[in-house]
């Protein structure tokens, strides 16, 4: 593991995701979860998120693309709380969803637009 790599990992994560979500998820790794989470943090966040050819926003807008095309809910919910982070509008969100609806097909759309509401609130 590349320890330069790690810490720009827990860096861009805890900025993304904020402390208290960071520090949770690793309060919850125990030893055997303790490899995946490394990996996450040194190869996902460190890594990907870390390389200078896209911006945080961009990098949000793929992922809740790509997690809800791949109906993976808790994931997308996780990734729609960094995108408005990292600078996304709900209206934003929205014609990420719309266009998933597309071109991943309505069932993929629209259990999108059910996480969004549940983190957007009830204003959504």
């Amino acid at each position: 593991m590349s320890t330069d790599r790690y810490e720009t990992g827990v860096k861009i994560r805890r900025e993304v995701n904020g402390d208290e979500v960071v520090d949770r998820i690793l309060n919850d790794t125990d030893e055997f979860s303790r490899p995946i989470q490394d990996l996450v943090t040194e190869y996902c966040w460190g890594e990907i998120w870390g390389r200078p050819g896209l911006d945080r926003r961009s990098r949000s807008i793929l992922n809740i693309g790509m997690l809800a095309a791949m109906d993976r809910p808790d994931a997308l919910a996780g990734h729609i709380r960094s995108g408005l982070v990292n600078g996304l509008t709900r209206e934003e969100v929205q014609e990420c969803l719309l266009q998933v609806a597309v071109y991943a097909g309505m069932p993929a759309g629209l259990a999108a637009f059910k996480v969004a509401r549940e983190v957007l609130g009830d204003d959504s």
